[in-house]
């Protein structure tokens, strides 16, 4: 029995340490580890690749509204072409929905698009947040071979091994499966790699910088390997660009690889002249008289408008990034000298229109915005969490004293059914805020022909608001109507126009100019009524 109970002993120590060792991360040697999975996948040989498939692309920031996903296109022979020692990728597909062809080039230390035979500069970064030369460049690196060559690059790769707990999905390694995690330094970015116990990479990420996410993650994986001559490759490859607190089904696109050829000659394109000789563009505002105590601050590809009252302003719209804030706010100085800007309006919560909020925020301007969005706003894009890619003012200065003492300055408008409006005003002028209401339930009729289950799309975004000035007859909108530069041919009513429409009858505004945070401008009601025709 004594014997028994030492052997019980003995065996049930080693089982607790066993558990132990297996269930915490260990440093492992990242080379080895990297060195592995190139022999397993093919990768020491391979200088080129293409890969060609069908699925989906997606519009990163421009979804409906905060529980969707972002929208998406179908596409058929989505195609990435790499270079690994040259540094080119070219990405090209259709799209199922309108035809476009597609086509991005990266070429050593310049980015630009195709449209046919003509090259077309970038000159705005990828989400007004990280230069297209750098979001390619992270693309090579986070293949599923890029990642490996990167990796055995970096002077600074470190790797842990652990088990992965509980379930995954995708088919990625799950219920104690072991993997190797390498992280390395690319430029000034952080790469990570992900290899499986059979030396498979399965998963890469890094982060980007972006005005509303901060450091926002961009994460691609990779399973349903197969064989192509010696080189390893996936069937499914499934891409994530947001932040999970918010919606974890960001999904940027996903591809079903159909052919697969390793080591083929590449033709490049050479870098025209256009872009290697094109700059980003500058930042700049342009003042356009609306009317007494009214202005248009364009210059840009989004537009604010300013609205003097007797003891403070107002600025309508707050888009794009920082940068873009910053020169708006020092032209108010300039036009309005001593007064403070008490309030922005935000139209929606895209991230085009909401990326240059938190620097009025940051300041104690109060935002105006649908309620809908709150606590999005407090908790992602107001939050006081470091942003170490693009440190903004907010980052740097930290003035998170100004909220913690008090709600912080946000006011809301609108329901999610209901219109809902509110009013920023003196004695002298008055600014109203609305809600912009998809109107096709309750005209009766589905005018908007968007597949799926919901036809409520015709206001663009469920959180859209708009603001109008009643003495001045000035109606603001985000873009469901973008007056046509001079010149232009006109566009037959849209979906959005027509929603515009309805909202000005049932609102019965009185609108004399029409003013679009998109576009250049201005127009008239004629104008607009003329367009619109008998649709109303």
């Amino acid at each position: 029995m004594t014997r028994k109970l030492w052997f019980l002993a003995v065996l049930f120590v080693a089982l607790i340490t066993v558990s132990g060792g297996t269930a915490s991360a260990q440093a492992v040697d990242a080379r080895k580890a990297l060195e592995a999975a190139a022999k397993a996948m093919g990768t020491t040989n391979l200088k080129s690749i293409q890969y060609v498939g069908d699925g989906f692309v997606a519009k990163v920031g421009e979804q409906y509204n905060l529980t969707d996903g972002w929208p998406q296109v179908q596409v058929t022979d989505w195609t990435r072409t790499v270079d690994y020692d040259g540094k080119y990728t070219r990405v090209d597909y259709d799209e199922k929905q309108g035809g476009a062809h597609v086509t991005n080039v990266l070429n050593g230390d310049f980015a630009w698009d195709m449209n046919g035979d003509t090259p077309v500069p970038l000159t705005r970064m990828y989400l007004d947040g990280v230069p297209y030369v750098d979001m390619r460049q992270l693309e090579i690196a986070l293949t599923p071979h890029g990642c490996i060559k990167a990796g055995l690059a970096a002077t600074d790769a470190k790797a842990i091994t652990q088990p992965i707990v509980g379930p995954s999905d995708f088919g990625l390694s799950a219920f104690g499966q072991w993997v190797t995690i390498v992280s390395f330094s690319y430029g000034k970015y952080r790469v990570n790699c992900t290899i499986t116990d059979k030396n498979l990479v399965e998963l890469t990420g890094t982060w980007i910088p972006n005005p509303v996410y901060g450091d926002m993650t961009y994460e691609m994986r990779y399973t349903m390997y197969k064989d192509y001559n010696g080189v390893m490759f996936p069937g499914l490859i499934h891409v994530h660009q947001g932040d999970p607190r918010i919606n974890p089904g960001e999904n940027y696109f996903q591809i079903y690889t159909k052919d697969v050829k390793p080591n083929l000659a590449v033709s490049k394109i050479a870098v025209p002249e256009v872009v290697r000789t094109a700059k980003l563009d500058p930042v700049k505002v342009e003042t356009q008289k609306l009317a007494d105590h009214v202005w248009l601050l364009g210059g840009g590809p989004m537009n604010s408008v300013l609205v003097e009252f007797k003891d403070f302003v107002a600025v309508v719209e707050a888009p794009q990034n920082e940068a873009r804030s910053l020169a708006v706010i020092d032209e108010v100085h300039k036009l309005v000298p001593g007064k403070m800007i008490r309030y922005v309006v935000n139209t929606n919560h895209r991230m085009i229109y909401a990326g240059g909020l938190r620097t009025y925020f940051s300041q104690g301007t109060t935002v105006v915005t649908h309620e809908s969005n709150r606590d999005y706003y407090v908790g992602i894009l107001f939050s006081p969490f470091p942003r170490t890619l693009a440190p903004d003012r907010m980052t740097t200065y930290n003035p998170m004293y100004m909220i913690s003492r008090r709600p912080p300055p946000i006011e809301t408008v609108g329901g999610t059914t209901m219109m809902g409006g509110t009013v920023i005003s003196d004695d002298e002028r008055q600014m109203q805020v609305w809600h912009v209401q998809d109107m096709a339930y309750e005209v009766g009729e589905s005018y908007l022909k968007i597949p799926g289950p919901s036809l409520a799309r015709g206001n663009h975004s469920a959180d859209m608001l708009m603001a109008y000035l009643p003495k001045e007859k000035i109606l603001i909108n985000a873009d469901l109507y973008v007056p046509a530069e001079p010149g232009a041919k006109p566009t037959p009513p849209t979906a959005g126009m027509r929603t515009l429409n309805l909202n000005m009858k049932k609102l019965k505004f009185d609108v004399a100019q029409h003013v679009s945070i998109v576009g250049q401008r201005v127009g008239s009601n004629d104008e607009f009524v003329k367009l619109i025709g008998n649709a109303q």
